[in-house]
């Protein structure tokens, strides 16, 4: 056999993911799994029977369409129009997708050429670096750092170069729980416009925002409608993380171009859960309220537990996880060592912040907290950690 290795070289390093690893340990271990972003209980019971009606009623059973169903896709114009005031067609402008991270996947190896350089908020999460590295593009890191986590927007004027092809943007942001300020997301845009940049923006916790943090797409400013693929899920929103569905809206050109490259990948997905997805972004704002002070409490529930057990805690203003800092706790011990031990030390899963960094230094003291889980879940983790750490 050749001596060339079987991996293609933009993967190299990208292995089995932080996620994969983790998880694992909890499954091993029976640890409480607070590492991977997926809620310990289902979604609304109206949008499950949705799906079973739609199953039962032969209704995406075989291929759906390419774009995604009508209704889907309809439901999705409506839902920015609702929330945002965007108007979209939902015949141009509109694809589903199987999930945020085909979406993302698509974008890149659509709209990159090999050597195109991408801007991306740092820590980021990994399907990114791996989405711009098949693609052949060129990873920018713009590190964001505690406590606050702002983008530093000098810093980014300062990465900008001829070959600066796409900004790839994500708020609220995962891992750190960042929302972008209007201010922040102007100074961005104008950015954009004037180097002629396009931008992916990452909005799948577009509900999940706190403290009276609120969710703008890049795509409303002026000057983005043309350059601005946006991207979203229903599976963080509505606790089917499983089903994945998700969606792109946009221009219609980029919206084809995106298309071109995502039906080489799945070509369709999620039959029968896009029409009960399509019920779900119909829900009350009753739905969307709850929601957020539902993960609002369980934030503050898991942050004062971490709190207690001598963690640094930066209190996130949205998404599922909180960001927390061991260097006092643990001194002289690394994020990715202090989370393969923790399993066996108390019965917790975390993640270590580092991996999501090219510049693992930046987050080298760093773990995340998922608590997108039950309240007495929370309240065990945090009160195993409290015995094991707590001086």
């Amino acid at each position: 056999m050749s001596a060339r290795p079987l991996l293609n070289r933009r993967l190299e390093g990208l292995g089995t993911t932080i996620f994969a690893e983790m998880s694992a340990l909890a499954v091993a271990t029976g640890a409480i799994n607070l590492g991977q972003g997926f809620p310990d209980t289902d979604g609304p019971r109206s949008v499950r029977e949705a799906a079973v009606r739609a199953l039962r009623d032969g209704r995406g059973n075989q291929y759906p369409p390419g774009p995604g169903v009508p209704e889907l896709r309809t439901a999705v114009a409506e839902h920015q129009k609702r929330f945002h005031g965007l108007s979209f067609d939902p015949d141009t402008e509109v694809l589903v997708t199987a999930g945020a991270t085909e979406a993302i996947a698509a974008a890149m190896l659509a709209l990159l050429e090999p050597g195109d350089e991408v801007i991306a908020f740092e820590p980021f999460y990994d399907s990114y670096a791996a989405s711009i590295a098949m693609a052949g593009g060129v990873r920018v890191p713009l590190t964001l750092h505690a406590p606050d986590f702002r983008p530093d927007l000098d810093a980014l004027r300062a990465a900008i170069t001829p070959r600066t092809r796409l900004l790839l943007l994500n708020s609220p942001h995962n891992p750190t729980g960042m929302v972008l300020t209007p201010a922040e997301l102007a100074a961005l845009a104008e950015l954009a416009v004037a180097h002629d940049l396009l931008v992916v923006t990452d909005e799948v916790y577009e509900h999940v925002t706190f403290d009276g943090a609120t969710h703008t797409p890049l795509i409303s400013l002026p000057g983005m409608r043309e350059r601005t693929v946006s991207i979203s899920s229903a599976g963080k929103t509505f606790s089917f993380t499983g089903w994945k569905v998700g969606w792109v809206t946009g221009c219609p050109e980029l919206v084809a171009a995106v298309r071109t490259a995502k039906q080489f990948l799945t070509y369709v997905a999620s039959g029968p859960f896009q029409y009960a997805v399509a019920e779900a972004l119909a829900l009350p704002d009753t739905y969307y309220d709850s929601l957020r002070t539902d993960l609002q409490a369980k934030r503050d529930l898991l942050a004062a537990g971490l709190t207690d057990a001598g963690f640094t805690v930066y209190r996130p203003r949205g998404t599922y996880f909180l960001t927390t800092d061991i260097a006092e706790l643990a001194p002289g011990t690394d994020a990715l060592t202090f989370c393969r031990q923790l399993p066996e030390r108390c019965g917790v899963v975390a993640i270590p912040n580092s991996v999501f960094h090219d510049h693992p230094t930046a987050g080298r003291t760093q773990v995340r907290f998922a608590f997108c889980k039950q309240p007495h879940v929370l309240a065990e983790a945090a009160d195993r950690l409290r015995k094991a750490f707590a001086r």
